[in-house]
């Protein structure tokens, strides 16, 4: 990915599986969430290919394609700042995320056939089931803006679900939070990916949190890869201890 004379990413060849963590981590400024702009069809990458296996077992370049059309293959993202419908219920924010999946047009929204009230009904039962997976039922008609913190870091990961993705973008998922709400995140998606069987790419910069959940690690510096692996072959690479974890004291 090129802007102008800056190459934000170089070369960054990396894949994620089913049922399978994998974190992206790096220091400031290394490409991180440029990456995750590529990904989602928020920038089209200045060459390269980027590939999803999707659930009907075809493979689709979806480089290029617009964001809801990325969506609907089966790709979800969160942000690393909050980007909820403030002013909308909590129930309506996560059936946002059900639209890519509804197939009634403008005419079965004007003339309310059956089909779309059914349609709806399903919709609104759907989402609700989600919420209480995610333990925000109790919160259904607040508005979101209203929710503590970590509520509303969750409802965005639950919005993001209700897309039915196959692979799930988490972007600084834990920051701001505190110690305990930390760990209600990592129990999450921990079950997200065995119950759902998604892949789950992770950037994060809570250091235990990304040894704790991630099956393997890839470590980006300057738009490069520098070093892949799991977390305890990354956590002692020196590539890795120079330019992101930080050099041993001398003694």
């Amino acid at each position: 990915m090129q802007f102008g004379g800056l190459r934000a990413l170089d070369n960054l060849e990396m894949a994620v599986y089913p049922r399978e963590t994998v974190a992206l981590i790096g220091p400031n400024g290394a490409g991180k969430t440029t990456l995750f702009n590529c990904i989602t069809g928020i920038y089209k990458p200045t060459r390269g290919d980027i590939r999803l296996a999707a659930a009907n077992g075809r493979t689709v370049d979806i480089k290029g394609l617009k964001p809801n059309d990325i969506t609907a293959h089966g790709i979800a993202r969160t942000f690393q700042n909050i980007r909820l419908f403030p002013q909308m219920t909590v129930l309506e924010n996560v059936m946002i995320g059900r639209h890519c999946r509804m197939k009634a047009g403008i005419a079965g929204a004007i003339l309310r056939s059956r089909r779309t009230r059914l349609e709806e009904e399903k919709a609104v039962a759907d989402s609700y089931r989600l919420l209480q997976k995610f333990h925000l039922e109790r919160h259904v008609d607040e508005f979101a803006k209203n929710l503590p913190y970590g509520a509303q870091r969750r409802l965005e990961i639950a919005r993001a679900m209700a897309t039915e993705p196959v692979v799930l973008l988490l972007d600084e998922p834990a920051a701001g939070m505190n110690a305990h709400e930390t760990r209600e995140l990592d129990d999450l998606i921990v079950r997200l990916r065995n119950d759902e069987g998604i892949a789950i790419l992770l950037i994060e910069h809570d250091m235990r949190l990304v040894m704790s959940l991630s099956d393997r690690i890839y470590v980006v510096d300057y738009g490069r890869k520098i070093a892949e692996g799991t977390p305890d072959e990354v956590s002692r690479d020196p590539a890795v201890i120079k330019a992101y974890l930080g050099e041993p004291a001398e003694t």
